[in-house]
Parts: C-alpha cells; sequence; structure tokens
C-alpha cells in the first residue's frame, strides 16, 4: 500500500470510530447515550489503535500532522514528504467525519442541541480562556510526542520516509492516547491532532444538519496551532538530551 494512502485510510477510521464514539454519547435516541467519559476516552484510545494497526507497516502511521511535523524537526522524517502525508491526514479525517455523519444523521437530526451536534465533529473547551485552552492542547501534544519519541524504533528507508516503526506498537500508542484523555482530556476534549479537529470542523459546516449552528471558526486555530507547538517542544526536548 502506498503510504499516502496508508495514512489517508488509517486517519479516515480513526475518525470514523473517534467521533463515532462521541456521537454514541451525546446525541439523542443512540444506545450508549450519556454513557460517559470512560466510554469516550476508551472509544478514541481503541480507535487510535485501529488506524495504527493498518497504517503502520506502510507509512509508519502518523495519522497526525504535529506527529509527522514533529518528527521532521527531530531529523525522523524527510521535510519533502511532510505535505503530501499532511494532506492526506486532512482529506482521510474528513472522509471518516462524514461516514459519521452517514451513520449519526437521524440521531443528529433528533438532537435538538446544536452544540452536541458540533461536538460530534470537533473540539470545544470546558471552559473558554484561549490561553489556557492553548496550553492544554501544547501539554497534551508534548506528553503524545515526547513518549512516542522514547517507545519508538522508526526504521527509515533512505529518504528518510518511515517503512515501519519497529518496536513502536498499536497497544502502547492506544494506551498512551487514553491516558491522556482520562487525564488531561476535561479541559478542551484533547484534540491533540490538527486534522482530527479541522478536517470534521469543515464536514460540519458543509453537511446537512437539521438545526446545526456556526462552527466556532473563532476557536478552530486552537487545536491547531497548539498540537503543532507541543510537538515542535517535544521533538526539540527530545533532541536536547537524547
Amino acid at each position: 500500500m502506498h503510504p499516502l494512502l496508508a495514512e489517508f485510510l488509517g486517519t479516515a477510521l480513526l475518525i470514523l470510530l473517534g467521533n463515532g464514539v462521541v456521537a454514541n454519547v451525546v446525541l439523542h435516541k443512540t444506545k450508549g447515550n450519556s454513557s460517559g467519559w470512560i466510554v469516550i476516552t476508551t472509544g478514541w484510545a481503541l480507535a487510535v489503535f485501529v488506524g495504527v494497526v493498518l497504517a503502520t507497516p506502510y507509512s509508519g502511521a502518523h495519522l497526525n500532522p504535529a506527529v509527522t511535523i514533529a518528527l521532521a524537526v527531530a531529523g525522523k522524517f524527510a521535510w519533502a514528504a511532510v505535505p503530501g502525508f499532511i494532506a492526506a491526514q486532512m482529506v482521510g479525517a474528513m472522509a471518516g467525519s462524514f461516514l459519521v455523519w452517514l451513520n449519526y444523521k437521524d440521531h443528529l437530526d433528533e438532537t435538538p442541541d446544536a452544540g452536541l451536534q458540533r461536538a460530534v465533529f470537533c473540539t470545544t473547551p470546558a471552559i473558554r480562556k484561549i490561553g489556557r485552552n492553548m496550553i492544554c492542547e501544547i501539554t497534551g501534544t508534548f506528553v503524545l510526542l515526547f513518549t512516542i519519541f522514547y517507545f519508538t524504533n522508526a526504521e527509515m528507508g533512505p529518504d528518510k520516509t518511515p517503512v515501519g516503526l519497529g518496536s513502536l506498537g498499536a497497544l502502547p500508542v492506544a494506551l498512551l492516547v487514553w491516558s491522556i484523555g482520562l487525564s488531561l482530556g476535561g479541559t478542551t476534549g484533547y484534540a491533540i491532532n490538527p486534522a482530527r479537529d479541522l478536517g470534521p470542523r469543515i464536514m460540519h459546516a458543509l453537511l446537512p444538519i437539521k438545526g446545526k449552528q456556526d462552527n466556532d471558526w473563532s476557536y478552530a486555530w486552537v487545536p491547531v496551532i497548539g498540537p503543532v507547538i507541543g510537538g515542535v517542544l517535544a521533538a526539540a526536548l527530545y533532541l536536547c538530551i537524547k
């Protein structure tokens, strides 16, 4: 499988299952309605597991622009390949959120709270303080990337494109994301992935959803810039102390 196709499919599955569990918990008349944060964080961890299992042998399973950029900063990934990977991740995230809409459209239409509808697609802070929200996204992504650097033994091709992630398995990544969600996710919803938030937010704007509200573009830059900063800081510290 081509690495870009792997990134597309892995990210699409990540979002289908990750945003799918959010839909199951927050939308009206679902079987999982109101089942809570533990279900959401567990569902997201398992979504990561599935996406990483699929993509690892072919692309290294970045599935996240912050991961791609951080690996490039650390010299573990070719800068020339970064734009293609990010594009594949963004399109994959949009495709995954489209499939969530396709499966949960009736429940979206049955949910009068437009904020809950939007939550199926993208994140919103529990308390809106942009500076603090940014810190939370930076912190969560820093933990993600800094840990990944230490349990990754990436095998590189001649162009520094990963052909496999060696000791990095799907289960450790899933447990790491589960831990971040349980411990740090309560403030902003732990986007920790620009594609995960921006791609579905765009789809929320485009799709026909009964009674939907605005897309909160004034906040949308936080879960894009925050994770990138967190990833770059993790790469910088890794380079300083390795």
